[in-house]
Order: C-alpha cells, then structure tokens, then sequence
C-alpha cells in the first residue's frame, strides 16, 4: 500500500515535465553567465533569471507563498538593489577579472567541485531509500503562512531589521559614491569642442597632403593654399626642421664663397 501510494505521489504530469525541461536549462544558462560573465551588470541580470525560473518551479509545487517571496523580495528587492549599486559605483571590467591572489581560481574550482560531488552523493543517498520512510501527510489543519509570519516579524525580527539597515547602508553608500560635487556648470559636447579649436589652435578640416601637383611630390615639400602661400602644416616637424637647418647651411656657404673665404675641409667638418 505504502509503494503505492509513493509511485502516486512521485508521478509527473505532462505540463510539469514540460515547464520542467523549458525553465530548467533557462536556470541553468543563467548561473552559468552569473559565473562566466565578464561584467559584474551582466552577472546580476543572469542571476535575476535564475531566481525567476525558481519562482516558476515554487508556484508550479503549490508553494504559492514561497514563488512571490522569491519574486518579490529576492528578484525584486535584493536583485534589484544590488544591480543599482553596480550601475552606480561602476565597476571596471579589466578589475573584476584581475587575480588579486595566485591560483584562486583553480582553489574555487576544486571547492566546487567537492561541495558538487557531496550534492550529489547527498542526493544519492536519498533517493536510495524506497521513499515510504517520510509520511506525506501534508500539513493538516495548520496556518503555514501564520506560522512562517510569526517565526520572521517576531521571532527572527532582529535579524530581518539588520539586514534591511545594511542594505540601506550599502544604498548610501553607493550614492555617495557615485555623487561628485560640481563647483561650475556641467560642460556639454559643443563647449568642450569650442575650447578645444579655441585654445588648442586646432584645424577642423583635416591637413592638407604634402607635395605640389605636376612639379613636386616628395614628403618634404609643402601644399600650396589657395591663395598661393605655402602650408607648413602639410609636412612633418622634423622635416621642417632639417629643411630649414640645410636652408641656413646654404646660405652660410654662399655667404662665405661670396666674401671669398671659402672653409676649409677642418671647419666644416666642425660645423
């Protein structure tokens, strides 16, 4: 009588096994991107999927109270509060991936996997047992969500407003964080831009190419603006520099040639 009736309870129906296969990999997925994820944000999210698809499970098992609490209080509340801190302080990508102590991940690895391995060897011996050893007798005439309301507004109180003052805590902190006091007026896009091609001396139009068309295309030789003029800009520093070097070079030696004191090899070679 006994197996029989654990055979009636263990038995599935076809929409529990479907809502079964459709959110369980959907858990899954999401704590493996809460682990794999390179941003913290990204991480929060995955999670925050993860404790839905258990809500889902709850309400599907008739623990209606316990799928909102999960809902509510965990998805709503926690999550959601942990993901605005993020979003506030900032976290860099580059930093949350950095190892501050060697090997901590192959120690988290091997944690992992004995905690996993004591899950299921746990599970194992479980589900060994025929399971006729626990009576499912339900809970009776008794008020579970009365019951459960007294054990967290007066038993566990304490606990239940400590918690809420460190999340707070964490909130103004977070926003102090975040805040910065700006002693003049937020600059924009367009006066930053305005400075920069103010002060900085800074074309808006990209330089023009070095070389004069049909006479002369080496590097060294300056674009010819509209009105004739040269512009400088269009070659490079050092090449101006050693043009304007061989230029004085020059005009020191015809200089000398032309007064007839021509330098001797021991000169120039000072020079």
């Amino acid at each position: 009588m006994n197996t029989l009736l654990a055979a009636d309870i263990a038995a599935t129906s076809t929409g529990e096994a479907v809502l079964f296969w459709v959110l369980a990999p959907i858990a899954v997925l999401g704590a493996l991107g809460m682990v794999t994820a390179a941003k913290a944000v990204h991480s929060a999210l995955c999670l925050a999927a993860t404790m839905i698809a258990l809500a889902v499970f709850y309400i599907a098992q008739d623990a209606l109270f316990l799928g909102v609490v999960q809902i509510v209080v965990y998805t709503g509340a926690v999550m959601m509060l942990f993901l605005f801190v993020l979003m506030l302080v900032g976290v860099d990508s580059a930093e949350s991936l950095r190892e501050t102590l060697r090997g901590q991940r192959i120690a988290a690895a091997i944690v992992g996997l004995g905690f996993g391995f004591l899950l299921i060897g746990g599970i194992g011996s479980a589900l060994g047992g025929d399971g006729t050893r626990f009576a499912g007798n339900g809970f009776g005439d008794r008020d579970v969500i009365a019951e459960l309301a007294e054990l967290i507004f007066l038993r566990y109180v304490w606990a239940f407003e400590l918690t809420g003052a460190l999340l707070i805590t964490a909130t103004i902190g977070a926003m102090v964080l975040a805040h910065r006091e700006h002693f003049t007026p937020r600059r924009g896009q367009r006066e930053m831009s305005r400075d920069r091609f103010r002060t900085g001396g800074e074309r808006a139009t990209p330089q023009p190419t070095p070389g004069v068309f049909a006479r002369h295309n080496a590097v060294d030789s300056p674009a010819l603006l509209p009105d004739g003029s040269y512009a400088e800009h269009s070659v490079s520093t050092i090449l101006r520099h050693r043009r304007t070097r061989a230029h004085e070079e020059a005009l020191f030696l015809a200089a000398g040639a032309a007064r007839g004191d021509n330098p001797t090899a021991d000169e120039e070679g000072k020079r």
